[in-house]
């Protein structure tokens, strides 16, 4: 078979390796070796490692002319490896180019493969008269049910209690049977991965699927095929992943940065990709990959703000406001997404509350600091001292008034026009303007409250005009 080059796989034309044959062959020897075993039952053990070489080298085979012709026969482009690099253009994750042919290829090889490799396993076991316990038996699969020779029916009679002396030698064979064929899973693993990282996400679900059907012992060496194939695949994931979060960190740099930074777009963008190739539990896989990019972005985003402490904050309210706005949608339906959506909202009103109390302190800075200056003296003297106090007579206060609030309104415009060159983007101008306004009357309320309480014959202009002042703006 091994000399017959038409017997495999070969260029433009894939071919399912067929032992239907080579199985009917070897069932006329069954009954004699059952004899021969029951004569000797050591004289198998030369010719079961003869059996694993020759059938090892065919599977081999097979399996790295299919692998061969399957990826030269798929054609797809590459898709990016950059995809939150700011170095790179704003288009180049749109643009990406559909794979799911790479993935389609990868469950074709499992498709062939894995029944066989499992058939095989069985058909040796029990051809090769090993005793294993009955819940160690293995059904063969329904693509492969011509090929069940009914080798499972010579022992019937043997006693129960011999079926466990066999299960160490028989994993030994089962490894000598099958073992390098490895090899040619991880070459289409590795080929797909170069294609596109992502279609890790979808490949990992398929093989957990086929984890999952994979019971008995006897299969025993195809589930550890199958669970480092798993493996594999994560490496090549986790590789994608900590690529990606170098190319976040390389934002941090020693220049200004302004405006949203280009990762958090782009995080959107990779995140409804990945969602569209889970299959299964995949899940986690993805949820994971998740966490540790947002943990990178938003450590990165404070490193950066760090560095720019005079617009720290609007950096870090507009980046955490542009991170919810592009994942609202994904994270109404991914918990791990609302998680990070969560944690994103709690920042963005922190850094947005430290702006807003910063703008309006800075144009009614004389008007807060005296309303302050009576609050600390509060804490150690009575209400009727304060106007004897340095600074704080009603002279003083006459002046304060004077000098923040005539032509307040033009105060208010003032206060809008620094809202508005602080912010690189006018979308969020209304929202942070309102905020602004209920801050500041929030703080005249409490001045009014206060003057109210130790100046009480003093007049200064009512909330209620303020009120309407800003609300006209």
């Amino acid at each position: 078979m091994t000399s017959d080059k038409s017997y495999f796989s070969q260029r433009g034309q894939l071919k399912r390796p067929d032992h239907a044959d080579l199985r009917y062959k070897c069932r006329t020897y069954a009954r004699l070796l059952q004899h021969l075993k029951n004569l000797d039952k050591n004289c198998l053990g030369p010719l079961r490692k003869a059996y694993c070489s020759s059938l090892n080298l065919l599977l081999r085979r097979e399996a790295r002319e299919f692998a061969n012709e399957l990826r030269a026969s798929t054609k797809a482009s590459r898709n990016p490896t950059v995809w939150l690099d700011g170095s790179t253009g704003s288009n180049q994750s749109a643009n990406s180019a559909d794979t799911s042919i790479v993935s389609e290829a990868y469950a074709k090889m499992l498709t062939i493969f894995i029944p066989l490799l499992v058939d095989e396993s069985s058909f040796f076991a029990h051809f090769m008269c090993f005793e294993v316990p009955d819940g160690n038996k293995i059904a063969p699969t329904d693509d492969d049910n011509d090929d069940d020779l009914g080798i499972m029916d010579i022992d019937e009679n043997d006693k129960a209690g011999k079926k466990s002396a066999d299960l160490q030698a028989l994993n030994e064979s089962l490894h000598d049977l099958l073992d390098g064929i490895q090899e040619d899973f991880y070459a289409v693993v590795d080929w797909a991965y170069k294609i596109d990282p992502l279609r890790c996400i979808s490949m990992h679900g398929i093989t957990e699927r086929y984890i999952s059907g994979q019971k008995a012992d006897a299969a025993g060496f195809v589930r550890i095929l199958l669970d480092d194939l798993e493996n594999r695949i994560s490496t090549q994931f986790s590789r994608f992943v900590d690529e990606a979060c170098h190319q976040i960190e390389r934002n941090d740099r020693n220049v200004r940065q302004v405006g949203v930074l280009s990762y958090i777009p782009r995080f959107a963008t990779l995140a409804t990709r990945m969602e569209h190739y889970i299959q299964g539990q995949s899940r986690n896989l993805v949820d994971q990959a998740y966490t540790k990019f947002v943990n990178i972005m938003f450590v990165t985003l404070d490193k950066i703000a760090q560095g720019d402490p005079k617009n720290a904050d609007i950096l870090l309210l507009e980046n955490y406001a542009a991170f919810q706005n592009s994942l609202f949608d994904l994270a109404n339906v991914v918990p791990s997404l609302a998680k990070a959506y969560r944690q994103a909202s709690k920042s963005y009103e922190e850094a947005c509350a430290r702006f807003i109390s910063a703008i309006v302190y800075y144009q009614f800075e004389r008007l807060f600091q005296f309303a302050r200056k009576i609050e600390d003296l509060m804490y150690t003297i009575t209400p009727e001292e304060i106007p004897f106090q340095l600074g704080l007579s009603k002279m003083d206060l006459r002046k304060v008034v004077k000098s923040s609030l005539s032509g307040v309104d033009k105060s208010i415009i003032t206060m809008y026009k620094r809202l508005q060159k602080n912010l690189t983007s006018d979308e969020m101008l209304p929202s942070l303007w309102d905020k602004c306004k209920r801050e500041f009357l929030e703080k005249y309320e409490n001045f009014a409250q206060l003057i109210a309480k130790i100046y009480p014959n003093e007049p200064i202009p009512a909330v209620a005009q303020m009120r309407e002042i800003t609300a006209s703006i």
